[in-house]
């Protein structure tokens, strides 16, 4: 797939109506993605979709159109989180059906966009194996472990609980736009479309519960005589039928289950007797036959020679999520599946098992080649499984970074790296009388807001050959959860240094200064008289107002005292108690400062001070606000091109800016005596 320029049209097309593409979009910083037809299965790769994601480079939003019946849960699921985590606004468009693995890949967008006429599909996923009863509890738990996967994307995207999607999930449950709407699952309900493209796929034969409407969306590519009978759902209701029209119904349906039936025993040979057996009655469900037939091919098999039977699974790879699942358990970010064949292998290891499950021979081959072909081969997967191993590491070094500033500041939302000017609180005066038959009058807001800008802040790091072959898990895990834990630590160092530093406002004062009414100098030392009085001074600060008018008190509550660890327990010790402190306990005289803010102790504050503490007004007031583009606060991941050779090199990065909103939400005591 390559890159094109804006305007123009490239296409790579698995079938006469079937295509993919990832081009330049016709605004400037869009991009725009078409996924049209199968993903996986001779459709759209994960590694393809990574490569042209990539390639796009920085942009603010990508616009994505998808048309697919689904395909394979390793690939769908690779392609939901690459577009997850992408750091661009997505803008999603469901142009005609977005169905099994499509419809998970469509979760990935910030917003859902669905016509009144087409289509979304979600159930759970499916395969058929061969193997004894152990296999087959094996390959369940496979299932299963693909199931949490696809919860997960469904419960984030809709906000519903586990069990209510579970309930959905169960069957194939088919939803017109304007239910898929209601239920959560896509956001804007557009005009019909009068017509859809056709999806040129095979997979029409794997739903059992299709409506007639979804039928006709898909064309039958060249060479299959699949036909599949239009559901008896979609006729007449029975009250309205001739006798001749519900045989004719009665009829249909058994087509349905049929043909079901005989998809599933297809590739079995030896029961077509129990085929038969299953066809002819009348009673006999698609899934009462799948589980007959599971349970004969599991008396009839005896393993031997440790030779795995092979199993076929339309929505996943089994392999790839294996290997992955094992390297999760063993780096600690998830628990141990016993029964995964993977476990306890090194990182050498599994990057053979990754080539040799997809049928590469490595025989011949050095260690250190081996471990190359793994990272660079088209079928291996063994790269983005140690990346994402990676990015769960970062992550979890992210959230769990021993940091405050998140407590107390406002979080924002910038779409641009240019310089934005924020209005401050009580930059309004009150509102003007309008008498009656006069006009409205314009506000005059001006041009003395502080101003915010977002800038970059990342590093780079490698996981290379050497590593895979020395089994070192710290450059799998502890160098990104570090590399989490420092770009929180980051922000931290930002924000803190806004209160340390006192930097200059837009009026070309210091932030904290006496002529506002936020600087307290002499008789400060912490004390209750002393956060009284700096508590009271926020409250009476005032709005600005035009020439002319009467000042307004702002009323602010401060909500925080922001201080150095060494009068943490000070601090709390007077906020907290319920007498005043050096009264008796018995003596009646209650704290008139009892809780009433919270207590946040900054180690960075003792190294500037550690006598000077802080107030601050509650967290969405205008102090200090921590801005992300497009509101993503998350760190993000990059893979880097140009190191396959070696190992791959991923740089970690986030768009961050921080500024002091307004000085009057904000004040400082010095701590002198």
């Amino acid at each position: 797939m390559l890159l094109v320029p804006q305007g123009s049209v490239a296409t790579t097309s698995n079938g006469a109506d079937s295509w993919y593409t990832i081009q330049a979009g016709a605004t400037r910083g869009t991009a725009d993605v078409d996924i049209f037809g199968d993903i996986g299965n001779g459709g759209v790769t994960a590694q393809q979709f990574a490569n042209d994601l990539r390639a796009i480079g920085d942009v603010s939003q990508i616009n994505l159109r998808i048309n697919s019946p689904g395909g394979a849960v390793f690939e769908g699921m690779a392609m939901y989180n690459l577009l997850k985590h992408h750091k661009a606004r997505k803008v999603g468009t469901v142009m005609g059906l977005a169905a099994s693995m499509g419809s998970v890949v469509a979760m990935a967008c910030d917003e859902l966009r669905m016509p009144s006429n087409a289509m979304m599909m979600v159930h759970m996923p499916w395969g058929i194996q061969g193997g004894n009863a152990e296999a087959m509890r094996k390959y369940a738990e496979v299932l299963d472990m693909f199931g949490s996967s696809m919860l997960e994307a469904y419960t984030s995207k809709t906000g519903k609980s586990t069990e209510e999607i579970e309930a959905l999930l169960k069957e194939e449950t088919w939803m017109l736009g304007a239910e898929a709407v209601a239920l959560g699952f896509a956001d804007v309900l557009l005009e019909p479309v009068e017509a859809f493209g056709k999806i040129n796929s095979n997979r029409m034969k794997d739903f059992t519960k299709m409506p007639q409407a979804a039928f006709q969306m898909f064309t039958a590519p060249q060479g299959s005589t699949t036909v599949v009978p239009p559901p008896a759902a979609q006729l007449p209701a029975p009250a309205t039928l001739t006798p001749d029209q519900i045989a004719a119904q009665a009829l249909a349906a058994d087509g349905v289950r049929r043909t079901a039936i005989q998809a599933a025993f297809a590739p079995f040979a030896g029961h077509e007797s129990l085929r038969d057996t299953c066809l002819t009655d009348t009673a006999c469900t698609v899934e009462q036959a799948n589980a007959k037939l599971l349970a004969a091919i599991g008396q009839a098999t005896t393993p031997t020679g440790g030779v795995r039977h092979p199993g076929h699974i339309t929505n996943g790879n089994i392999v790839g999520d294996s290997v992955r699942a094992s390297l999760y358990a063993r780096v600690g970010v998830a628990e141990m599946q016993a029964a995964n064949r993977f476990n306890n292998m090194t990182l050498r290891e599994l990057a053979r098992a990754s080539l040799q499950e997809r049928g590469i021979g490595v025989s011949s081959l050095g260690i250190m080649d081996m471990v190359g072909l793994a990272f660079t081969h088209s079928s291996s997967d063994f790269g983005n499984i140690l990346m994402d191993t990676s990015r769960k590491s970062l992550l979890e070094g992210w959230e769990k970074a021993n940091e405050t500033y998140h407590l107390w500041t406002k979080k924002g939302r910038l779409s641009d790296f240019k310089p934005t000017t924020r209005v401050g609180l009580g930059s309004f005066s009150s509102l003007r009388e309008v008498r009656a038959g006069a006009e409205y009058k314009y506000i005059t807001v001006g041009d003395s807001g502080e101003v915010i800008q977002l800038a970059t802040y990342g590093e780079i790091f490698s996981i290379n050959r050497q590593a895979i072959i020395n089994d070192d898990l710290d450059a799998l895990t502890r160098i990104p959860k570090l590399m989490g834990e420092a770009a929180k630590a980051t922000i931290g160092d930002l924000v803190y240094s806004i209160l340390t530093d006192n930097p200059k406002m837009a009026d070309g004062k210091p932030l904290f200064d006496a002529s506002r009414n936020n600087l307290f100098t002499a008789g400060s030392k912490l004390s209750l008289a002393a956060l009284s009085a700096a508590k009271t001074a926020m409250r009476l600060q005032l709005a600005a107002v035009a020439k002319g008018q009467k000042p307004r008190p702002l009323n602010i509550q401060p909500a925080f005292v922001l201080c150095p660890v060494a009068l943490e327990d000070m601090a709390n010790q007077i906020i907290r108690s319920a007498s005043a402190p050096g009264t008796d306990t018995n003596a009646g005289i209650d704290n008139p400062i009892r809780n009433f803010a919270k207590v946040i102790a900054e180690p960075r504050l003792d190294a500037s001070s550690a006598t000077a503490y802080y107030q601050a007004a509650k967290q969405d007031s205008d102090t200090v606000e921590v801005a992300y583009l497009d509101g993503i606060e998350q760190p993000y991941f990059e893979t880097q091109e140009g190191f396959t050779s070696d190992g791959i090199a991923t740089k970690v990065r986030i768009d961050a800016g921080v500024s002091a909103l307004d000085a009057r939400g904000l004040n400082k005591s010095t701590g002198a005596n």
